[in-house]
This record gives C-alpha cells, structure tokens and sequence, in this order.
C-alpha cells in the first residue's frame, strides 16, 4: 500500500525553523522535569539540619530514612502515574489538547512544594510530599507527550536526533538545578555566615535557610510557565489528525501552516489506513506484531532508571564519601548547600551533559541500537570497577573515582538514558504510540523507585562496604540492561509507518513471526505425512 501524502511530505521534508521551535517547546518541559527532580537533592540534607536538630547529636540533623526516601522519591510516583495518565489521554483525545495541562500542573506544584506549610518537621514534610507528589504527576505527562510529538513532526533522516535534542535538555535543567542552587547558596552564605557544625551545632545551622530551600524549588515553575503560550499554539501532530481523526484535509493544512511544504488531502486513502490498524492494545494481535519490542522497551528502561536516578539522586551521599566534599561536621547548613551543588554541577557539566549532545550527533550516524549496547556495558564496567576498588580508590585516588564516576554518567547518556527515550516513539502505532511510551516510561520510574528507596538505603550512612555494595549491585543491573536490548531493534532511516508496520509493510519483528509460525506448520504437514 502507497504511502499517504501527508506522511510523505512529513518524511522527506528539509529540516526548517519550526523543527527548531518544536524542540525548543517539548525540550523546555525535560529541562523544567529535571530541575524539579533533581534540584531537591542539593537541599535535602539542609531539611534535615533544619527539622531534624538533635544537640545531643555528634553530627548535623539528617532526615530520617524513612522520611529522606519519600521526600527525594515521592515525586517519582506522581511521575509514574501521570505517564500511564496522560500517555492514554494522549492518543485518547489527542497529543496538543493535554500537552499544556502537563505544564499548568508543574507551575502550581513547583510554587506548593517552596510554600509548604506547618508548624512541625512532620506537617512540612507531609505538605512537601504532597506537592512533590503531583508536581511529578504533571513531569510525568510531558514524557509520552513530547517524545510523540517530536517524532510526528520530524522527518525520517533526522528523528533520531531530534527526539535526543529534546531529550537532552534534561542534562540542561540537571546542570541547571546544579548552578541555581550554588548562585543562591553562595548569595546566602555571604549574607549569613556561620560557624561549622564542629565549631558550635546550634549556630551552624542558619534559620534562613528555611528561604534557601524554598526558593531553589519554587524557581522550577519559571520555565515550565515561560512555555505554557508557546506550547498552546502548536497545532496537532498531522499524523494524529490524519490517522487517528481520520481528516486528512486538516492535516494537510495544520502542516502546511507550520512546514514549508505541498501536501495533498487524500481522504480517500484515511479509511483504508485506519482499517488496517484496529486491532486494540490488549490484543493477541498487537502482542504478535508489537510485544517483544514492548516487553524490550519497558525493560530497558526500568533497568537503566535503577542505576540512573540511584547515581542521581544519592550524589549527596556519594560526593563527601569519596572526597569531593568536606565531612559535614566541618561545614555549616548553607555551605553544605552550596559545596554539595557545586560539585553536583561539574559532574552534570563534564560528564553528564556532554553525553546527551553526543547522541544528538551520532545517533544517525550509530543507530539507536548500537549506543544503547554500549552505554549499557560501559556502564557496567565502570560500576563494577568502582564497586570492587571502592576503599583503594575512595582512600588512595580520587581523582579517578571521581574520572570513572563521570564516564558513568557520560554512557548513561551517550547510551540508553537517551535510548530507551527514543526507541518507544518510534517502534509503536499511532494509534497507540502515546500509551506506549507511557508503559515503557512508567516502566523506567519504577525502576527509579527501586534506585530511589533500595539502592539510596546503601548509601545514605555513607558506609564504604555499603556503597561498595550497591556499586556492584548497579553494574549487574546494567549488564541485564544491555541483554535485554537485543529484544528491540533498529529504527534509524525508516518511517514511523514502515517501522510499525502501519502502512501494510510488516516490520523485521513481525516478518520473522510470521516465517516461524509457517514454518512450524509446515513441519507438523511434514511428520503428519511421514
């Protein structure tokens, strides 16, 4: 079956300004996600000074366990549960009419979690969680959402690389959590010193820094805000509207709005495209064409997310372990704040960052598969390595723990953390690509979650055998990562509808279903005759 014209003209066009803009919109919402996951780990042991005091306490308050992990992780429910929500309104009712509820959501919530209230560490605490809860709800929506609709706008030469760019500003709004927090502690520490926990306990903990904490949070609604008017003016993705609305008349002009390009409205051609593509998520027949390339994409992710969030979110604990800190006892609360970020920030900066730009370049050239291979192993390596020298390097060479810490963080980036983004908005139907992406990022946070409250329990005594431990932990999970990236395959130079299998073409995955099951018919001919 030909190709509607539409999703020619959308395939083979020049890359123009709109792509750019498209980029820039969805990318502004990953660097709004990251900063607002991330930047509660350069405050959160100031919670603890702040609300967990103890005089009779030879070090600084720390939060409790049980209370650290909700307070760092809680936001990564609300992740998980806005994914599968608005992945499913997505091909529902559409990616445009819910794309600018995700960041209505995260304004209010951003600005909630800086205001938590209460006269107690639990009543804060609790209020804090509560918003942190649904200001992932709304982070969680953007994934499904802006992966689908870069990759329904983007040409087939260059999808790749687009859907990564969009991605990668999440490195941005990483460091970015990173240098907010450093440029407003520093602010604070110069305008109220303090002596060193060491020193004197009670006056090494500023009452400002009840400010300190509640601004870098709040600072996260900026930019999801400065988005919201752009992000209302994009117009429907022409895939949806032709495929799923079946109007291909709209379509056409929705893309020659905002494209330079000549399409025709083909409207005879939406019925036969529709008809052959019925067949409902839960259905035998999706799971023939589809299922491996689901059950290879939620794994990935959920085993990247394990290591990922764990590397991410326990940096405060790691960093003063391995030297990049002073102890706590020998800094006051800001300066924590302050140290913390800094060093958060050069490795976000050198080793995070660069990895996400370099998939952005070489990811047409590569392939998606080939940098997820690797990332995974690289990964591994360099955690295993880490976990079994942990003492010797932490003890005798900390510049290269430090070197093998980064590399970690650079093919976690320059590998499946980039990925397992991009391979599910590409290898489903669209008619159920949204949903898609949403299991298999909803796949990912649960992953998170493991990172979040098991691995996190290893490291936040800041004992060596502990790290060590969650270190080799780590790498094994990599190396599962990496297997498991042999149920997905190559999409880089197709289109959406070749690589799904839309537009009649079966995929690799499909073809070679088929050939089994014939064969296997064939066989059972065979022994009947004999």
């Amino acid at each position: 079956m030909s190709s509607l014209a539409v999703l020619e003209a959308l395939d083979s066009a020049r890359t123009q300004w709109y792509h750019v803009t498209a980029i820039v919109i969805a990318g502004m919402g990953f660097f709004t996600d990251a900063y607002d996951l991330f930047c509660i780990s350069t405050v959160s042991k100031l919670l603890g000074r702040l609300y967990y005091f103890d005089p009779q306490s030879p070090k600084p308050g720390k939060l409790p366990t049980t209370v650290n992990n909700f307070v760092i992780g809680v936001a990564l429910f609300g992740t998980l549960t806005g994914q599968l929500v608005f992945g499913w309104l997505g091909d529902k009712l559409g990616r445009k009419k819910v794309y600018g509820i995700t960041l209505i959501i995260m304004v209010f919530c951003a600005i909630g979690s800086g205001l938590s209230f209460g006269l107690t560490a639990k009543s804060v605490m609790t209020s804090l969680c509560f918003f942190r809860f649904w200001l992932g709800f709304g982070i969680g929506g953007d994934y499904p959402l802006s992966a689908t609709i870069m990759s329904e706008y983007a040409n087939k030469r260059t999808r790749g690389a687009f859907i990564a760019a969009v991605f990668a500003m999440q490195g941005v709004g990483i460091i970015f959590a990173g240098l907010i927090s450093v440029i407003i502690s520093a602010l604070f520490l110069h305008n109220y010193p303090a002596p060193s926990y060491n020193t004197n306990p009670a006056l090494s903990t500023q009452p400002e820094g009840d400010f300190l904490w509640r601004i870098v949070l709040m600072i996260g609604a900026v930019p999801a805000l400065l988005t919201f008017y752009w992000r209302m003016r994009m117009p429907e993705t022409g895939r949806y509207t032709a495929l799923i609305e079946g109007n291909a008349k709209q379509a056409a002009t929705d893309m020659a709005r905002v494209l330079d390009i000549e399409i025709l409205a083909e409207q005879e051609k939406i019925a036969q495209f529709k008809s052959m593509n019925q067949y409902p998520l839960w259905s035998n027949e999706f799971f023939r064409r589809h299922g491996r390339h689901l059950i290879g994409t939620m794994s990935t992710w959920f085993l990247l997310d394990i290591a990922f969030y764990s590397q991410n979110l326990t940096q405060k604990d790691i960093f003063p372990a391995m030297g990049m800190i002073p102890q706590e006892v020998n800094m006051n609360a800001i300066e924590e704040v302050m140290k913390t970020s800094r060093a958060m920030f050069f490795i976000a900066f050198f080793g995070t960052f660069p990895g996400y730009w370099f998939t952005v370049v070489f990811i047409e050239k590569i392939g998606r598969f080939k940098i997820q291979l690797m990332g995974f192993f690289m990964m591994s390596v360099f955690m295993f390595i880490m976990g079994v020298k942990y003492e010797y390097l932490k003890e005798e060479s900390k510049i290269l723990f430090a070197l093998l810490y980064g590399l970690t963080f650079f093919f976690a980036n320059f590998g499946p953390n980039s990925t397992t983004f991009v391979l599910p908005a590409e290898l489903f139907p669209t008619r159920v690509r949204s949903t898609c992406h949403a299991l298999s990022a909803a796949a990912g946070k649960a992953g998170a979650m493991v990172g979040s409250f098991g691995i996190q329990s290893y490291t936040v005594k800041g004992d060596l055998h502990q790290i060590s431990r969650a270190m080799k932990i780590l790498a094994l999970t990599n190396f599962l990562g990496f297997l498991c990236t042999f149920l997905v395959t190559e999409t880089k130079g197709r289109s959406l509808e070749e690589i799904s299998g839309e537009d009649g073409r079966e995929s690799d995955l499909t073809q070679s279903t088929i050939m089994t099951m014939e064969n296997g018919g064939r066989n059972e001919k065979q022994t009947e005759t004999m």
